[in-house]
């Protein structure tokens, strides 16, 4: 994230089963509602995060989701960071192109997601994990 930050009100929701996949995305929709973020955008954003915990999930082995209410200056927003302790991404550049998959999917979670929101940030080591951390402002 950029620019000074307050964080409010930060929730971690464990991500192991297929429920938990729809607590984090209920959890993120309850953050963007209160944050006054566009109906559009909620959407955006709720779709963003079930990928990504999706991904937590199925090729990660699961993890966690922390999310927030964020504020930079008179701009307020929900942050979402979702970590895992799986095999990690080898190439990022790869992960993130369009219809590239490592599985069976239509490749396009971590890049529809990026395209979804204001922030993206992609950390991933070959045995050490992935964390995303996704950003929406209201607007």
């Amino acid at each position: 994230m950029t620019g000074p930050q307050v964080v409010e009100d930060e929730q971690t929701v464990p991500i192991g089963s297929n429920d938990d996949v729809v607590r984090a995305r209920q959890t993120v929709r309850t953050y963007a509602q209160q944050c006054g973020l566009s109906l559009v955008d909620q959407t955006k954003l709720v779709t963003a995060a079930s990928e990504l915990a999706r991904n937590t999930l199925v090729y990660g082995g699961g993890g966690l989701m922390r999310c927030a209410v964020v504020r930079s200056g008179a701009r307020v927003g929900v942050h979402a960071v979702f970590e895992d302790s799986g095999p990690g991404i080898a190439d990022l550049d790869l992960a993130l192109t369009d219809g590239w998959t490592s599985g069976g999917g239509l490749g396009l979670g971590l890049s529809g997601a990026r395209r979804l929101v204001d922030g993206f940030e992609l950390h991933s080591e070959p045995g050490a994990g992935t964390k995303v951390s996704v950003t929406k402002w209201a607007r």
